[in-house]
């Protein structure tokens, strides 16, 4: 249906496009700019810690994510053997990238807002499609990200949860866990709980975008 839709109408992938690039773009950014903070300069050396999309973008994925709404970027690599406290600092560069990402919508939902109200865009079909198009799919980012299966950046956190609790179960997803994915996905069995707190999340962030509105109007 999707891809029946964009051939339908390019407007879709016009209004699609600025969201992928900045919600992967800064996602992948954030994981190198954490990691190098934390002593692991791999990425940075390797000309990824960038704002650049064409360091972090794959074009294949990008294709996909357009045409199917699955697809990847570049990951950035991370040596861990260069951070000081493993645990800590794993969490911390998973988390980089989704905090990074619900940053943006939350920054961009404020704008929308504001924007959209004292300059009168709120009738432009471009205004809105653009930023709720950057909105929604840095939320879908964040939130399909913290699924626990890999390589997914949940994943991390997971293993180092329950590695000594649990250990076949973190060994099993870590072997299967891409196919767990890719099942996951084409059984849409993703899409109810990915719609659910981007939703959830969209309403909070417009509720403190009115709330500012109201302080300054």
């Amino acid at each position: 249906m999707r891809l029946l839709s964009i051939l339908r109408n390019p407007v879709v992938l016009l209004y699609t496009i600025p969201g992928l690039l900045i919600g992967l773009t800064f996602h992948e950014w954030a994981h190198a700019f954490a990691a190098n903070k934390l002593g692991d300069p791999t990425a940075k050396n390797m000309g990824r810690m960038t704002l650049d999309p064409t360091a972090h973008v794959d074009p294949l994925g990008l294709l996909c994510l357009l045409l199917v709404g699955f697809g990847w970027a570049k990951p950035v690599p991370v040596n861990p053997r260069n951070f000081k406290n493993f645990k800590r600092d794993d969490i911390l560069v998973s988390l980089a990238g989704i905090a990074t990402n619900i940053a943006i919508a939350l920054i961009t939902t404020i704008a929308y807002v504001l924007i959209g109200f004292f300059a009168n865009l709120f009738g432009s079909a471009a205004f809105v499609n653009i930023m709720q198009g950057i909105i929604s799919i840095n939320l879908s980012l964040a939130v399909f990200n913290l699924i626990p299966v890999s390589p997914l950046d949940g994943s991390h956190l997971f293993e180092i949860v329950f590695i000594r609790k649990f250990p076949k179960a973190v060994f099993f997803l870590r072997k299967y866990g891409y196919y767990i994915l890719i099942a996951l996905i084409l059984l849409g069995a993703t899409n109810g709980f990915i719609s659910a707190a981007v939703n959830a999340m969209y309403r909070a962030f417009v509720g403190v975008a009115l709330k500012l509105l109201m302080l300054i109007a």
